[in-house]
């Protein structure tokens, strides 16, 4: 029995925009055709930029063999000198992909071999990216961005090599528009190749020798690094040091090595430009007068080029002194080395530890579940959490020496759990523009079953992942005792829509699982029937004795009249929904309301306009609808977030504050339908439950 792979894995990825690659290529082959793709197609909608109007800058689009009649898909082998960057600011891609060059089998992932511009060419080609939880396969056909006969994004050093440019216009493609790629993080592009998780660490934080050990180790698992120098504004971005080093652009660190020189040794690192010009000039770089200290076979070893191609050599020390932050990106996130890390170069590297995954998707939708910070305490607690089960502390056989020995001196903290979070945003590069929200997730101990407003106004979390910031991804490694905790994820600012994925590691051995967290998944109703007030009565009458039919009730328009004058000015009610409360009586179809049940009708809309009250904050006749589930509650409802999103989109009708009749016609329909399921006789209805049963009836 064949096993069936599952979607979205790197053996059966998602087919983007449903384009099957397998079948174009054959139906191309056969036709003899070159594929053409209409849904990224050639012009101006692609670029995603300004068209300039210089007919000398007009910009064409060509396939390789019309650019170079030399051209090939791969010249040789891949290598960190075939990316150059064109006239885009993607130099945080390019940086990731020139490192992604050093490991050949997370290469092939992302570029699938048996790809040519000659063998079975039909014009077609299929990349692989890592999204939110899942790959995903992109198909393009090969016009590129050409201007003055040269390609106006990436390209190779050699002018015959394209593997990078459709690399680059795969991706372009996957999130929008070459446009949309200009300026990032480079951990984006190193989370989309791998699938793993980024790591962002100040250089400073650690001793050059020290560090360069711990970047030793993280090449050998199979670790993608970069590095750069902070900019300090916008202006010095670009600017280049009195070394030869760009501010605030990305570097691949490709390599690191120690030479043996005459007097000792020394601790060396590879960086690459992608740029492919403009290099470092101080000790150790290609000219470097300190290489002739060292013999010829040890520059043969190390492949030592005297060449302008954006690679150079740069010491420890020196590394530490002018770079500022190292980005690290390894698909199992093995910790970053604490401060006892060897320092002996030929020390063992650590090895890769063993973790278990859980994953979420989820999104912040306005008035529901985009809470905003706990700055906002009446709605920070209505966004998505989710439960985390931490039942056994990390397997001490799996701990390497070094860990063990902290362990012998903090007890404590060998009984503790190791979980790393990581929270990104989905989707915020758009055709034209990044737009990134400041997120943050808090992590709190779960105490009780209810995570109401109360619980996160009186508790402190017990991690989170710092202050709230503008990137796709924040992450933090927590170490926490075994027991039950919840995430919760959110925006700085309340209703800001957007998606989200979150994903959980933990060390083997710990028992991990994330799912939705509600206060309850039941739905409870107990209407406490206010008294009916004496004034109400003698109103009730008096209006029955003026304006009741033969049949002695009153209509919509009559009882529309005797409700607003009890009710308050900015609490009217219009007539439909004066209709609603009729129906949600029983008047055996009829849209009249008899002396007696016009008088609890009253009493119960008292009750509601108290409660609204309540809820109404500024006085101005509406309520937020993170309120609702609240001011539900005080009405004798309960019911799960799901639900309570569903009420708000059906009876707040899209509007960021709901209105008085709103909240009326929404307790109004509850209580009926609340008791059409105690009525229901039906098992199958009661045993899918009343939260489901809810959801499809509010969406008819």
């Amino acid at each position: 029995m064949e096993t069936q792979v599952a979607t979205g894995s790197i053996a059966n990825p998602v087919q983007f925009r449903g384009q099957d690659y397998v079948a174009l290529l054959d139906a191309c082959i056969k036709s003899g055709s070159l594929f053409s793709d209409s849904t990224f197609a050639p012009d101006q909608s692609s670029i995603g930029m300004p068209t300039d109007p210089d007919p000398k800058k007009e910009i064409k689009w060509l396939r390789p063999k019309e650019i170079s009649a030399n051209a090939v898909f791969v010249e040789d082998t891949t290598c960190t000198t075939d990316i150059c960057q064109g006239q885009l600011g993607d130099c945080w891609l390019l940086a990731a992909l020139s490192c992604l060059t050093m490991h050949p089998n997370l290469f092939v992932k992302v570029v699938p071999p048996n790809q040519s511009l000659t063998e079975s060419y039909a014009g077609i080609f299929h990349f692989t990216f890592w999204q939110y939880g899942e790959w995903v396969e992109v198909v393009v056909d090969d016009r590129l961005p050409v201007r003055g006969g040269r390609l106006l994004f990436s390209y190779s050093c050699t002018r015959n090599e394209y593997w990078s440019a459709l690399v680059e216009k795969a991706y372009a493609k996957l999130i929008g528009s070459y446009g949309s790629l200009k300026g990032g993080n480079i951990s984006e592009a190193m989370e989309d190749f791998t699938g793993g998780i980024a790591y962002s660490l100040p250089v400073s934080s650690r001793t050059p020798r020290i560090m360069w050990k711990a970047l030793s180790d993280a090449l050998s698992r199979g670790s993608l690094l970069s590095c750069f120098i902070q900019a300090s504004n916008y202006l010095e971005i670009g600017t280049v040091t009195a070394e030869g080093l760009v501010k605030g652009h990305a570097y691949a660190i490709t390599d690191t090595d120690t030479v043996k020189k005459s007097a000792g040794e020394a601790l060396l690192l590879r960086l690459r430009n992608p740029w492919g010009f403009v290099e470092y000039s101080g000790p150790w770089s290609d000219k470097s007068k300190d290489w002739d200290d060292v013999n010829a076979a040890e520059k043969k070893r190390i492949e030592l080029k005297n060449s302008e191609d954006g690679e150079f050599w740069i010491s420890a020390e020196d590394f530490s002194k002018l770079f500022g932050t190292v980005e690290l990106c390894s698909v199992d996130p093995d910790p970053i080395v604490d401060e006892d890390t060897p320092t002996d170069p030929d020390s063992p590297a650590a090895p890769i530890s063993s973790w278990s995954l859980s994953s979420h998707k989820g999104s912040w939708v306005s008035g529901s579940t985009a809470g905003g910070s706990c700055t906002y305490p009446r709605s920070f607690w209505k966004n998505p959490q989710f439960q985390l089960v931490l039942a056994e502390h990390d397997d001490d056989h799996a701990m390497t020496p070094e860990e063990k020995k902290v362990a012998e001196n903090q007890k404590e903290k060998a009984k503790q759990c190791t979980v790393l979070v990581e929270l990104l945003q989905k989707n915020r590069r758009k055709k034209d523009k990044v737009n990134f929200l400041h997120i943050a997730f808090h992590i709190y101990k779960l105490q009780g079953l209810c995570l109401d407003q109360s619980f996160f106004s009186s508790q402190q979390p017990v991690g989170s992942s710092g202050k709230y910031q503008p990137l796709r991804a924040v992450w933090r490694e927590v170490r926490l005792d075994p027991g039950n905790y919840v995430i919760l994820a959110s925006t700085y600012s309340p209703n800001q829509p957007a998606e989200f994925f979150l994903r959980v590691y933990s060390k083997t051995g710990n028992n991990l699982g994330t799912k939705d967290f509600t206060c309850s998944t039941g739905f409870i109703m107990v209407m406490s029937m206010p008294p009916v007030l004496p004034e109400d009565r003698k109103r009730v009458q008096k209006t029955f004795d003026e304006m009741a039919g033969p049949d002695d009730k009153l209509n919509a328009k009559e009882f529309m009249k005797l409700v607003n004058s009890v009710l308050e000015k900015d609490y009217q009610l219009p007539l439909e929904t004066c209709r609603q409360l009729i129906f949600g009586e029983d008047t055996g179809g009829r849209s009249s309301l008899t002396r007696e049940q016009t008088e609890p009708v009253l009493a119960s809309l008292r009750s509601l306009q108290s409660i609204f009250f309540k809820f109404d904050q500024d006085s101005s006749g509406t309520m937020s609808p993170f309120e609702l589930s609240l001011a539900l509650q005080a009405a004798g409802v309960q019911c799960d977030g799901q639900v309570i999103q569903l009420l708000w989109e059906r009876f707040g009708s899209g509007e960021p504050h709901l209105p008085f009749h709103g909240f009326v016609a929404c307790v109004t329909r509850l209580r009926k339908l609340f008791a059409l399921y105690k009525s229901e006789s039906n098992p199958e209805v009661k045993d899918v439950g009343i939260n489901a049963w809810l959801l499809k009836l509010l969406t008819v």
